[in-house]
């Protein structure tokens, strides 16, 4: 045991060692202007945050998206070469980030557990509590090793109404990234919330107590690669449904990955996109929340093959402004795909005014009139006379 924590120590040292270098100069006052002092017209107004692992940022997304949308945040994200020494460092930081968080959760987790097995908490109690513990540990751990660039944009509501969280999936290295960002991202005032996700993930020991105590929600499917369809147990979408709408009735945000699984090409963006986040929103007349992750696979691999060879350090997370309820299961799989998978391929987003309109739901509105009306304005065979 005190071998283990001689490794993880030295880790965590090799990993901040190697990754200061990366936050010690921030942007000059020319720079910082430059970058957010231009405005633009945008549709939905909230508050954006920037997020970095020293310096810290705040605008509004007119300004934000003003300067991201075609250009990648700190110029080229995930296009920066590194080198021998710095990819081994930083894959030593990610093994200790990994390990940490394998001894750090069964500790923070007890404390709910044992509340509610004394009943001073009830079952919906320990659940927020775990995830909070969850998210705590994350956002610790990688500011003791931060062995990645974790940049943040966030839409933050000071009432946040109930929604359906939607986001794509390129690593394992997700989950771990969107707890360690989640403050960043939904804001102090966020809503807890319950994650549909592989019940095949429970194979793994840390991960079977984290999704448990935090009362995330299960679905069976058969064992696939990533890339191979997905060959869903109908059986477990009783279950499904039935702790979906538990988890409504409780006051808990619920979260889908659309496509089903790990994405190995996120470059060529996203694999075919399931519409359940529509048929969740109708149920629950929630409308739906869009996130979008970059970076990840870049050191953590969906492809077994590549692994964890590291390619690059830097993740984005985002939160798209607004809330929308879509027309129809169509126009949801489109505007995510468009969206989230933009970005998901180029840790960019689409330029701006073709985002508004993705986000306002007009891209689709006249995308659907066209194809109507090219549908009308198409000559009809005339009938073949009689004699």
């Amino acid at each position: 045991m005190l071998r283990l924590l001689l490794v993880f120590v030295c880790c965590a040292a090799l990993a901040r060692r190697g990754c200061a270098f990366s936050f010690q100069t921030p942007p000059s006052a020319s720079a910082r202007s430059a970058l957010f002092n231009r405005r633009v017209n945008y549709p939905i107004s909230s508050k954006a945050t920037r997020e970095h692992s020293v310096v810290r940022f705040s605008s509004s997304p007119a300004d934000y998206l003003s300067n991201l949308s075609g250009n990648k945040l700190d110029g080229a994200v995930g296009t920066k070469k590194l080198g021998k020494v710095k990819k081994a460092l930083t894959k030593a930081g990610m093994v200790a980030f990994i390990a940490g968080m394998c001894l750090a959760l069964p500790v923070t987790l007890l404390p709910p557990t044992l509340l509610q097995k004394v009943r001073i908490i009830d079952r919906q109690k320990r659940e927020h509590l775990s995830l909070r513990a969850g998210q705590f540990t994350a956002r610790w751990m990688m500011r003791l090793i931060p062995f990645a660039n974790l940049q943040a944009i966030s839409e933050q509501e000071e009432n946040p109404e109930p929604s359906i969280w939607v986001c794509n999936h390129v690593s394992m290295l997700d989950v771990f990234m969107l707890l360690a960002s989640d403050k960043k991202l939904r804001g102090r005032n966020k809503r807890p919330i319950k994650i549909i996700y592989w019940k095949k993930l429970e194979d793994n020991p840390i991960t079977k107590l984290l999704f448990r105590r935090c009362g995330f929600i299960p679905v069976d499917m058969a064992a696939n690669k990533s890339g191979e369809s997905n060959d869903y147990d109908r059986s477990s979408f009783k279950t499904l449904l039935k702790l979906s709408k538990q988890a409504f009735a409780e006051g808990f945000d619920v979260a889908i990955l659309p496509e089903g699984q790990l994405n190995p090409t996120p470059e060529k963006g996203l694999r075919p996109v399931f519409s359940g986040a529509y048929t969740f929103s109708k149920m629950s007349r929630r409308p739906i929340k869009m996130m979008a992750i970059y970076g990840t696979h870049h050191l953590w691999h969906a492809d077994e093959s590549i692994g964890m060879t590291v390619t690059g350090r830097d993740i984005l997370v985002r939160v798209y402004p607004g809330a929308r309820r879509f027309s129809g299961p169509a126009e949801f799989v489109e505007t995510f795909t468009h969206v989230v998978g933009h970005f998901g391929a180029t840790g960019e987003d689409l330029p701006s005014q073709e985002l508004n309109e993705w986000l306002d739901g007009s891209r689709w509105e006249r995308s659907t009139s066209a194809e109507d009306s090219s549908k009308k304005e198409q000559p009809q065979n005339a009938p073949s006379g009689a004699d």
